[in-house]
Parts: C-alpha cells; structure tokens; sequence
C-alpha cells in the first residue's frame, strides 16, 4: 500500500458518539471492507449531502447497478469499469474502477467502438426511442395500485372468477415499483454515459492541445443550449407574466407564504380563478421536479411542496412590472462558445487536426441537451412518483398500525418493507393484527434518533491513500476532483475558499449559507447563494441571486452548467465553503480564478 497522506483511513473512522448502530440502518454489502484502506474514496456529496435514511439507500444501490452495467457490460467502455460505493456514519463515500492494461483497453475498445458508434450515428433518433419509454415507464408506476385489504373482497371478484385475493399484490406490487425504479436507472445510464464519453474524449483532445486551456473554457464552447430541464422555471415566469397581466401580482410579496397566496387568489374572482387554473396546468408534469436532486424521499417535488416557487415568483412578478425581466443569456453564450472555439480552432496546426476538433464538439452539443433533458425524467419526474407510490404502501402498514405513520416506511430498508407487508398479507388473511406494530415502531425510531445525531458529524471529503495521480476525466467533470483539489483540501489557504472556476465573473455580496432546500425562503434578492450543492431544480433562484458557491462540484456539474446558463459567476468544488463562510458575510467571488474571499 502506498504511504497515506494525509485522509484517514476508512477502518480509522470511529463511530459517531450516540449513533454506534448506524450499520443497522444498511446493508452488509455496503460496509468498508479491510482491504478498502487501501484504495482512494471520496465523499459523494453531491448527490448524497446528508446522512441516508435506510429506505433511501436504494438511490445509492441501484444507480451504481445501472451505471456499472451500462459501462462495463453494455457499452464495455475502454478504461472504466463501475462505481463502487460504501456507507460510514450514514453518508457514502465511492471510488471508480479504472482499467489499466493497455492491453485490455486495446481489447474493450474493439467492443465499444461499434457499440457507441451506434448511438452515435442515430443519437437524435434513439433519444426519441428514449423518451417514449421514459414516459411509459412513468405512466406504468402511476398506475400501479396499492392494495386497500378491505374487510372482504367485493363481489365481483367472485363472480368474476378473479380467484386471487388482494393481499396477494401487496408484494407483488411493491416489487413491481422497484423493478420500475431499476429500469428507470438502467434507461438513465444508457445515454447519458455516452454523453459524457463524448465530452470526456473532447476534454482531453483540448488538453493535449492546448495544455493552458481550463476546465471552464472547454465547457463554455458547449454552453447555451435551451433544454427540457429549464422548463419548470419557463412556467413560472409564465405564471408571473399572467399574474401581472391579471391584476393578481399584489398578492406576490418577499417572504409570501403559497397556501395563504392560493387562498387569497381564491377570493379574487374570474381574475385569481384564471391563474389558479393556468397553475394547475403547469403542475402536470413540470412541477413533478424534486427540491433536491432526486435521491432522498424528504427532497420533495414542488407539487409536494410550493416554497420553491413561491420563493421564486415575486422576484419575477417585480420584474415584469418593473419592465426588467430579462430571459437567460443564451444567443450572448451561443456567440461567446462560437467565438472561443473558432479562436482555439485557428491555433491547431493541421487541417486534420481541425477536422477532428469540429467533429468531437459537433457530437459534444449534439449529445450535451440530453446530459440536462434525463434529470427532468429521471431523477425528478419519474421519482418523485416513485417516492409517492412507496409512501401510499407506508400509508398501509401506517394503517394497519404496522408503523406509526406514512413517512415512516422510509426508515425501513427496502427489504425489510418486504418483511412488513409479508406480515401485512399474512395477518389479514388469518384475521389477526400484523406483528410488526411490536417489531418496527421502536426500530425506526432508534434510526430516526440516530439520523439526528449523524446529521452532526463531517465526513472528510476523501478516505484512503491520496493517488499519485487522479486522471479520471469524468470524476473531474463532474466532482472538481484533481490533484490540486486534493491538495487544496489537505492544506486549505486561510484567507481564500479555493474551487473550480465554472462560471465567468466576478462580484461582490452579501452571503447566504443554506445547509437545506428547506431553508429557501430566507434567499433574497443579490445575494449570494452558497450550499453543498445545488440542483437543476433550483434554477428559478439564480434569477435573483448575483453568484452560486457551492462545496462539490465541476465543470460540468448542475450547479456549473446553470451558472452558466444564467450568465451568473460561480465557483464550485470549494469543499468547506459551508463551513468558511457564514450568512451576512461579504464575499466576493471570482468565478475567473474559482476563489471566494471574505471581505
């Protein structure tokens, strides 16, 4: 093993003092295992920023299925294998498994060449293919029932020689929600990693020639692309133009609150009549969009919970009647991305070179639509039903007295919901009370305790031996994870927060740490937005924010990629920036260099 340098090791994290039986929580494949010290592991904080919920687990277990499967089995990508991934004190840490035999790269790329060449070549046409099962596979997990487990059947089932009663479908049902779920995940992980394959191979084509380059500047000549993933903030400026031109914009003031607003539009007359109907309109599907990123059950979608919105709307609703409105940026980012790649295009020296260059960033922008468009299908319309299905089967047990309430299902493991309606199914057909209102009632309340306490412990941001290199493309793209940012962690600079430069500008501000979504509402106008981590659906605040710092991140992630969009500076991949800055501050943030300093 090489000398560590720095990170602990994985067997060196103790247990958090009150939360000692955290494994409890997860499955055995999930634990550190002796050999795991001497690997390299980071700490997914992007998509997993809290301690996990057992339940929630599932949205560890089953991507990293998807995505190995699709990479190493399916498309048979040259130098990567799958994600590994392990749970410490609630939060997952992963590591990539690279192939390193020149050899058998040479032997994978014979597979994969055809394979994504495929693809490739017919990308506007198989996306198509794509979407329409996207939307089947969503229509069929809305469509799934729950069963009631009434006294007795009805009588048609008799009748009607059914001749199977309904506890049958508890898990049958419940399976069915599941396989749906993988299958979402295999259909998220076919294109997209082709997606990024094809920006990876750009990426490196720039960096061997044109070693100067940065990160920011091969992802602008890609930037400004209109996607599907912008389209819940489109309807909510929409909503205030419509608000405004109705005469209702009155109602729409900083810090309202959405019930008391649709009240109160509800005594408005034909006037609050029309808006709350063009709202309804909206909500299927665009506000199906998770307040998060898709991977916790708690994150919920904006028709689960409008604060966003809300949050949202009277800026624009100011604006409008202000006459400053203006819409993102996108024809100045078209003509910025044309003008800087046709000036590093004239650098390469051959005409072959500069024909390979056109060909890798033409298949870049034709591909870069869909690496937004699959979030709004997968990760927030298609889950945020998924989550709702598996809490009307919490809402059963609740009522059977199984569990004390609907929510409560998400502190089981999906296993154990199993077990659960195993129990359910049995005490109903024999005419007794299901065991489990003595089994689980105490068990999840001990996890609900210990979720509390781990909400209190910061991960190190890597575990293991620090690499003696990090070239991993991908993991750079998407997590601002190279040799410097490890460096960066290892020795912070005391006086600036250093990140990833992933949006151009630069400003100053007062700051607004918000740890959680949930912590929303208090964002007001030209401030500066630092988080963990941000999601596409949080879009609608960058209209009113001046910059976005966020701990994780590349230049490629979400939160860079709608920086971008919106023509705000941004730095992301600082790391520790939630932790250097407090709300009130005054930042100013470079989104040239990738630096935030306290003023």
């Amino acid at each position: 093993m090489t000398e560590q340098a720095g990170f602990p090791l994985p067997s060196q994290i103790a247990d958090v003092p009150g939360a000692e039986n955290w494994r409890s929580m997860y499955q055995y494949f999930t634990r550190f295992q002796p050999e795991d010290d001497q690997r390299f592991w980071f700490y997914n904080s992007m998509h997993f920023p809290e301690p996990m919920p057992a339940f929630d687990t599932i949205t560890g277990e089953i991507p990293y299925q998807a995505i190995g499967a699709n990479t190493a089995r399916l498309f048979v990508f040259p130098t990567t294998l799958g994600i590994e991934h392990r749970i410490v004190n609630g939060r997952i840490y992963i590591t990539a498994n690279p192939v390193l035999d020149p050899a058998e790269i040479e032997r994978r790329a014979a597979e994969f060449g055809p394979r994504a060449g495929y693809y490739f070549e017919n990308w506007d046409s198989l996306y198509e293919g794509w979407k329409d099962r996207l939307r089947a596979l969503i229509t069929e997990v809305e469509s799934i029932e729950v069963p009631s487990l009434p006294e007795w059947e009805p009588a048609d089932v008799v009748f009607g020689a059914v001749g199977v009663a309904q506890n049958h479908y508890l898990q049958e049902n419940f399976h069915r929600v599941l396989a749906l779920y993988s299958k979402m995940w295999h259909h998220h992980t076919e294109m997209l990693m082709l997606g990024y394959g094809a920006y990876v191979v750009f990426f490196q084509f720039c960096q061997q020639a044109f070693p100067e380059i940065s990160d920011q500047t091969v992802a602008r000549m890609v930037a400004g692309i209109d996607v599907i993933m912008y389209r819940p903030d489109d309807e909510l400026r929409a909503l205030a133009k419509l608000a405004v031109e109705l005469g209702v914009d009155d109602l729409f003031t900083e810090g309202c609150d959405a019930s008391a607003v649709l009240a109160a539009l509800g005594g408005r007359g034909t006037a609050g009549a029309a808006w709350l109907a063009a709202l309804e309109a909206a909500r299927d599907p665009w506000f199906h969009v998770s307040s998060g990123d898709g991977f916790y059950h708690h994150h919920l979608s904006w028709n689960d919970d409008l604060t966003v919105p809300f949050t949202a709307l009277p800026g624009y609703v100011a604006a409008i009647g202000a006459g400053t409105l203006t819409s993102r940026p996108t024809e100045l980012l078209i003509s910025e991305r044309e003008r800087i790649a046709s000036g590093y295009r004239e650098l390469l020296p051959t005409a072959d070179e500069q024909a390979a260059f056109d060909q890798m960033l033409g298949l870049c922008r034709l591909v870069f639509p869909f690496v937004e468009d699959h979030k709004f299908y997968c990760e927030h319309w298609f889950t945020t039903r998924f989550f709702q299905k598996v809490k009307e089967f919490g809402a059963l047990l609740a009522r059977f007295g199984v569990i004390g309430s609907a929510d409560d299902v998400f502190h089981l493991h999906h296993t154990e919901i199993d077990q659960a309606l195993a129990d359910l199914s049995l005490a109903w057909a024999a005419g007794s009370p299901p065991l489990g209102g003595g089994h689980f009632p105490p068990i999840i309340a001990e996890r609900k305790r210990m979720l509390k306490v781990l909400e209190d412990w910061s991960p190190p941001p890597a575990l293991g031996p620090v690499p003696e290199a990090l070239n991993d493309p991908a993991v750079r793209m998407l997590w601002g994870i190279t040799s410097e940012r490890i460096a960066a962690w290892l020795n912070p600079d005391p006086d600036e927060v250093v990140g990833v430069a992933a949006s151009a500008g630069v400003v100053e501000g007062i700051a607004r740490v918000l740890h959680d979504v949930s912590e929303i509402s208090s964002l007001r106008e030209g401030e500066i937005l630092v988080v963990p981590v941000t999601a596409p659906s949080w879009a609608p605040v960058f209209a009113k924010i001046a910059a976005a710092v966020s701990d994780i991140g590349g230049a490629m992630s979400h939160a860079a990629i709608v920086a971008r969009e919106y023509g705000m500076p941004a730095v992301v991949g600082c790391g520790d920036a939630t932790k250097r800055i407090r709300t009130g501050d005054r930042v100013r943030v470079d989104g040239d260099r990738g630096t935030v300093r306290v003023l």
